[in-house]
């Protein structure tokens, strides 16, 4: 009997062995070069630049926080809602979508994104150009202007309630809608 309890025991503690350990978040509030994280998290009110970063998980941008990224490669999101400032450049890629909602500025360019751009109720300017998105890039009730240059969308270019309405040229997509339909 008290083999088979220890066996068991054992046993349930070997199992537990071969689970996933719980994505470590890394905290970035100052430069980040060339190596591999799990997930990303910029504090509030923090600055956070990102060259050559790689990340397993997502990216989330807090409130009123800056991110500057270049050459990142992520396989999962990039989220910020209310941040004040998000750059992305440098040949990024996103494995999930890109979402800057309710915040200040941004600017993508020249990223790959295997999900979508969505830019939503952020009173800065915004700026998207050069981008390959294999879902759709979306723009709703931003305050300061969307300008959208060079996109290629596998999805839908949709656009509404902007003031004032989004301006560019050479955007590709299945269908351009609403303010955005001669873009």
């Amino acid at each position: 009997m008290k083999h088979s309890i220890i066996v068991g025991t054992l046993g349930g503690l070997l199992g537990l062995a071969g689970l996933p350990a719980a994505a470590e978040e890394f905290r970035c509030t100052g430069r980040v070069g060339a190596v591999a994280l799990d997930n990303i998290y910029v504090p509030d009110n923090a600055s956070c630049v990102l060259d050559r970063t790689r990340a397993k998980g997502s990216i989330v941008v807090g409130h009123n926080a800056r991110l500057q990224a270049t050459s990142v490669s992520i396989n999962g999101n990039l989220q910020a809602e209310g941040a004040a400032d998000v750059r992305v450049g440098g040949a990024s890629t996103f494995g999930g979508s890109v979402q800057i909602v309710k915040g200040g500025s941004a600017s993508i360019g020249g990223a790959r994104i295997n999900g979508d751009i969505q830019f939503d109720e952020n009173v800065g300017p915004l700026w998207a150009g050069s981008n390959v998105v294999g879902g759709d890039l979306q723009a709703f009730k931003n305050m300061a202007g969307v300008t959208l240059l060079n996109n290629r969308m596998n999805g839908n270019l949709q656009c509404k309630e902007n003031i004032p309405a989004p301006t560019g040229s050479g955007n590709r997509a299945a269908s351009k809608e609403d303010q955005c339909a001669r873009l």
